[in-house]
């Protein structure tokens, strides 16, 4: 598997505070990446050692082949970490000009271009003073991608956005995994969102790497077998601990291997087998669970 980025028992410390411990992570390349964790899980930490802003204090770390700080390397990555920030009285236009001059690229940034493609072609000539933070939030992808980088790292880039603006967002960033070839690694808070557009995640829980792998297979280890039976008491009493009542029904920790065991012993207990289906879980349950944070109790909204 080719990799675009290596870090091996990455530390960083902050006094007595580890804000990495002992990292360790392979990203492949291609597809959208998605780095997960609660606030404090050094998300940010990582991806500022990658863009060589800071340096860690144990390990080793490489992206795209080269070690950090490496210009060739640096020159191949394009990032938004946090909201950006860009002189109150340029436009859009004015502002991916400016940054064109820095990068040397002069009339080749396609300006245009990229102001359409995040939703800012409206806006273009307009003082960012007067944008709304999900509008420099577009800009600030703008900006990352119009060097045409080969790996873009986006740190929340669908803050400040309303829902319309969150789909858009989706949409652009699997299209630059899938028309682009572009390897995405995303962070954001908004599980949902990073269920539905990332490949691969990266849990991370106080500096360390708890949980790694791609989203299907993340979700599918969190199935269960829920069948509607009766009696459910005999059927309790044949599976034991591993199942449970679940509204009219029982919900049954078993793996799919397990299921055509689990439902003939059933039926050779004398027990009715009416419904069987399996059910996963989602992305914002393995997070919970891997991280230990408490997930908020849905809220009935019936009058």
């Amino acid at each position: 598997m080719e990799t675009v980025i290596d870090v091996a028992g990455l530390t960083k410390t902050y006094g007595t505070v580890r804000a990495l411990d002992g990292l360790t992570l392979s990203i492949p390349r291609g597809g959208v990446y998605g780095v997960l964790g609660p606030n404090g899980a050094g998300k940010s930490t990582l991806f500022r050692i990658l863009l060589g802003l800071i340096r860690p204090s144990e390990g080793t770390a490489r992206v795209l082949g080269g070690d950090i700080g490496d210009v060739a390397a640096m020159r191949r990555m394009g990032s938004m970490i946090e909201t950006p920030r860009f002189p109150p009285f340029l436009s859009a236009r004015q502002v991916l000009q400016w940054l064109a001059q820095a990068h040397g690229m002069g009339g080749s940034a396609q300006i245009d271009h990229w102001l359409d493609r995040v939703g800012l072609a409206e806006a273009a000539d307009r003082r960012v003073r007067g944008f709304s933070v999900g509008m420099m939030q577009r800009l600030g992808v703008a900006a990352a991608l119009m060097t045409r980088p080969d790996l873009v790292i986006l740190d929340e880039p669908t803050s400040g956005m309303d829902p319309p603006g969150i789909q858009e967002m989706r949409a652009l960033i699997r299209s630059l995994a899938a028309d682009d070839g572009v390897t995405v690694i995303l962070a954001s808070h908004q599980l949902l969102e990073v269920q539905r557009v990332c490949d691969r995640v990266a849990i991370l829980n106080k500096g360390r790497l708890v949980r790694e792998g791609t989203v299907s297979d993340l979700m599918s280890d969190g199935e269960q077998l829920v069948l509607k039976v009766g009696p459910v008491d005999t059927a309790l009493a044949i599976l034991g601990a591993r199942a449970s009542l679940s509204g009219d029904g029982v919900r049954v920790a078993a793996t799919r291997a397990e299921g055509p065991g689990l439902i003939r012993l059933l039926v050779q207990g004398g027990v009715d087998i009416h419904e069987a289906r399996w059910v996963g879980t989602d992305l914002e349950g393995v997070f919970f669970t891997e991280t230990g944070a408490v997930r908020a109790p849905e809220v009935d909204h019936a009058g």
